[in-house]
Formats: structure tokens, C-alpha cells, sequence
């Protein structure tokens, strides 16, 4: 629509700079040549024919691992491994689809990769990456789910960690699951004519698939959720609000992870990092929807009408709010529109900014010997000044840990009127801006200095305002700590 905002430049980067581009490559029945008979031409040659690969082993002598690899069957119904025990000639990558080699020096590195070049065939140097146009990495092995890790050659070691990790997170039965999804595809794909419905369907199979093992009575719930799905397919999509933190992409939940991946549209917030939207689903559309104190901002009637409008289309959108969406997020507005229009709604809360700005202080909002409660108010009205409908007395409990957002622009009015309820202008208080990200800033003193604090660090971010005793009481417990250890000793 013409009245929401363009995004942040005109060719939003949806894909940061690769060092390699990973291909998963097609090989069985393939005919791949291997020079040398050691260890590392063994694990190669492997590799080669678990993709069912044709491999031919150029070596005059091989490895005793090469020699047990050659005496076994292949797993691969479609690999065979043939040994030429004679060293390699040119005319040898004739046809070839890879080529691999192992070599004792440059030269003969330099020599094999030339004429592999010569021939047009891919060529790999083992441990030479001088004289290799592709390179292997860390496999976590599910097939037909394959996982490969690269670190370009930078950090092996790291590779192989990352891999174990991720071992960890994949079942085995994973495989199983991946095998199901390819007998199925077709019968489901004539099932189900609605893209959304088998995008449902698919999301369901793949909760499954982490749930439990595949059999034939999974097979069969599937068919029944199909066959539901097509009774009840609609072209209505549906709207989840989503919670983004206030911009450490790693404060995410794993459920707004998963939103973000399976969305359709995403209308996201001008306060939204670069880092969040990073983790959406690259097809997905990206329009933003900002708005932002002082500045020019989409009307919330247009992003309602937005969001019914993709809707309706039968779209997956995601509204993604900086913090968490039901606070300060005009959530309870765009839940009522949505009603209204009968268009089905799901929030995923978020961390709020206040939560991210404590752990970063490594101060709690509460604590028992000086704030029993903890208070978010919003730091301006509607047109700009202080609300008039915040409870200012009950504001200056100096048992209560008070945080104010969006309150750059009147946090002298707030500090003066704390003081004039009674709130003693010596009162620790905190500002910080950009919470949680690299440009994150924070002044530290007390509610008097409060307009030269917001004077320092600027308003033009983010910026949030808290006031109370919890500001000082670790502070007051680091001092202690070495009286307390010397007493001891």
C-alpha cells in the first residue's frame, strides 16, 4: 500500500557476503576420479560413493584403510569403487564429474589441478586450498536432511564443534521423517490445491517430525490432517504478533524464531533490528511500518488495514513489535481490528526493554530490602507532554522500582514532577539507550540531574528512565563485599 513506509534503503540486503556458496550436489551414477591412495583420499572416496557415486581410485599403492573401504560393499546401491592401481594421466578426467587428489607437493598439486581445469572438471587439492575451486565440509548426516558446516578453512576445529551441536539438536529419526515426507509429497500436493493449506499441513508434519518417530500410524494421522484441512481450507491467513526484544537478535523466543520463518509478510517496526529481521524467511516480504516519537510514522488505522488486507489474501503475516507487544505496543488496538474483521490472531510475547535493560545492569528491578513492585509508564502522552492519567503519587513510592518509556523528550518534566509528590531529587536513576545493542549507551546518576542525564545521552534513540533505590543498592553490596571479606579472614 502507498501509505506505508518504504524499507530502510531501496535494496534491502536479504543475504550477508558468503565466503563459499554451499551446493549440495547431485552424484549418483557419476563418474568421479580420485588420485592418491592415502587416509584422506580413503575419506573422500567414501564420501564420494555414499552419494552413490561412481569412483575410480588412481594409486599405485594404497592406504590399509583405503584397502578395507575397497574390500567392503558400498552402502549405495548405486556407488561402485574401482582401483587402477597405476598413477594418474591426463585422459584419466576425461567425463569426470569431480575430481580429487592428494598430492606430496605443490607441483604435482599445481599439475593436477591445471589439468583437471583444462578438462572443465571441478577439482579439489586435499589440504591445498590454492588448488581447489570447492571444499568439504563438517556433515551432519540425516539424508536425504544433510547439514554441512564451512568455516572456510579458517577454523576446522570450530567447524567440528558447531557439528556436534547441532548432532545434539537433530533426532535420528529424523531421517525417517525426511524418507516419509518424499513418499507423501505427491498425494498431499493433489489433496490439498490451497498453498496455505499445505503450508499448515507441512508445519504440522514437521512438529511431528521432532515429536516422535515415523510409522504407520503417524503416516495415517497425517492423511486424517490432510483430509481435514482440505474439509476446512479457507482463504483467510492469519495475523501473529510477535515480540522482537529490544534488538539482540539472540534474546529472540524459538517461537518467534519459527513465526518469522514460516511468515509470508513481515510489517515490522522502525525500532526492529537489522539482526531480527535476519532470521525471517528470506522469501518473505518485508515492509515497514514504523513509528516513532517526532517523527513522520504510518497512520495505526493503515497498518490495521494492512494487516486485514494481507489477511484476507490468505498471507501469514507477522506484525513484529520492538519488546515485547503487549506493552506500550498498541496491541489491544490492532487485537480488536482484528476481531472485528474475523481474522485469527496469535502473540509471542517479548523480552521488554526494561527486563533486557536489568540484565545488562546486572540489577534487579526488584529486591526485597528496598522495592517490593516494579512500575512501566509511558514517558508521553498522545500530544507529546506528560500523561495526565498516571497516578504520580503512587509513581513517587520510594519502594517501587519505576521505568519510564519513551520519555526522552520530558524526562525534566518527569524528574520535577516526582519531586513536587515527594520523591527526593537524590534518588538513583538510570538512563540508557539502544538497550541490549552495540550502540548502547548509559548515564548513571540521580532524579535532580535528570534532564542533564537525557542531555548526555540524547533522545534521538531509544531511550529508557529508571528510578529508584534498587540503582544503588548493588553498588552499596560491592563496597561491602570487601569488609565483609576481610572480616572473614
Amino acid at each position: 500500500m502507498d501509505v506505508l513506509q518504504q524499507p530502510r534503503n531501496d535494496n534491502p540486503a536479504r543475504m550477508e557476503p558468503l565466503a563459499k556458496l554451499p551446493v549440495f550436489w547431485a552424484l549418483e551414477g557419476k563418474r568421479c576420479v580420485v588420485a592418491g591412495g592415502t587416509d584422506g583420499c580413503a575419506w573422500k572416496a567414501e564420501l564420494l560413493a555414499a552419494c552413490g557415486a561412481h569412483v575410480e581410485i588412481y594409486a599405485e599403492t594404497l592406504s590399509d584403510t583405503f584397502k578395507a573401504l575397497l574390500g567392503r560393499t558400498p552402502e549405495h546401491p548405486a556407488a561402485r569403487l574401482t582401483h587402477h592401481p597405476r598413477h594418474w594421466q591426463t585422459e584419466a578426467l576425461t567425463g569426470a564429474t569431480i575430481a580429487i587428489a592428494d598430492c606430496d607437493d605443490e607441483a604435482q598439486a599445481r599439475r593436477f589441478f591445471e589439468a583437471a581445469r583444462k578438462m572443465g572438471v571441478p577439482v579439489n587439492v586435499i589440504d591445498k586450498p590454492d588448488f581447489c575451486q570447492f571444499q568439504f565440509g563438517s556433515i551432519v548426516n540425516r539424508s536425504p536432511v544433510v547439514v554441512a558446516i564451512s568455516t572456510d578453512g579458517a577454523a576446522p576445529i570450530l567447524a567440528q564443534t558447531i557439528r556436534r551441536k547441532i548432532e545434539t539438536l537433530l533426532p535420528r529419526t529424523l531421517k525417517s521423517w525426511a524418507e516419509l515426507a518424499q513418499s507423501m509429497r505427491g498425494k498431499i500436493n493433489g489433496m490439498l490445491d490451497a498453498a496455505s493449506a499445505r503450508r499448515l499441513f507441512w508445519e504440522k508434519f514437521a512438529d511431528m517430525a521432532f515429536d516422535g518417530s515415523a510409522d504407520r500410524d503417524a503416516q495415517k494421522r497425517l492423511l486424517l490432517a490432510a483430509r481435514g484441512l482440505k474439509s476446512t481450507a479457507s482463504t483467510t491467513g492469519r495475523v501473529t504478533l510477535v515480540g522482537a526484544g529490544p534488538g539482540d537478535a539472540e534474546l529472540l523466543t524459538l517461537k518467534a524464531v519459527r513465526a518469522l520463518q514460516a511468515a509470508d509478510v513481515i510489517l515490522f517496526d522502525d525500532l526492529v533490528s537489522a539482526e531480527v529481521l535476519e532470521l525471517a524467511r528470506r522469501e518473505a516480504k518485508r515492509m515497514l511500518v514504523g513509528k516513532r516519537g517526532g517523527r513522520t510514522s504510518c497512520r495505526q488505522e493503515d497498518i490495521n488495514a494492512t494487516m486485514v488486507k494481507l489477511a484476507k489474501a490468505g498471507k501469514r503475516v507477522v506484525r513484529l513489535k520492538s519488546g515485547d507487544p503487549m506493552i506500550f505496543g498498541r496491541a489491544g488496538e490492532e487485537i480488536a481490528h482484528l476481531d472485528r474483521e474475523n481474522i485469527p490472531v496469535d502473540i509471542i510475547p517479548g523480552i521488554t526493554a526494561a527486563s533486557a535493560m536489568a540484565s545488562r545492569l546486572g540489577i534487579p528491578l526488584t529486591h526485597r530490602d528496598c522495592a517490593q513492585s516494579v512500575r512501566f509508564i509511558t514517558g508521553h502522552s498522545r500530544h507529546g507532554g506528560l500523561p495526565v492519567d498516571v497516578d504520580w503519587a503512587a509513581a513517587a513510592d520510594r519502594h517501587t522500582t519505576t521505568v519510564f518509556y519513551m520519555g526522552g523528550r520530558t524526562a525534566p518534566l518527569i524528574a520535577d514532577r516526582l519531586v513536587a509528590e515527594g520523591l527526593p531529587p537524590g534518588t538513583p536513576a538510570v538512563i540508557m539507550s539502544d538497550v541490549s545493542r552495540a550502540t548502547q549507551r548509559e548515564w548513571h546518576g540521580h532524579l535532580g540531574a535528570l534532564a542533564e542525564g537525557i542531555s548526555e545521552i540524547g533522545y534521538d534513540n531509544p531511550v529508557l528512565i529508571a528510578i529508584g533505590d534498587v540503582f544503588a543498592a548493588r553498588q552499596r553490596s560491592m563496597d561491602a563485599a570487601p569488609l565483609s571479606a576481610a572480616a572473614s579472614s
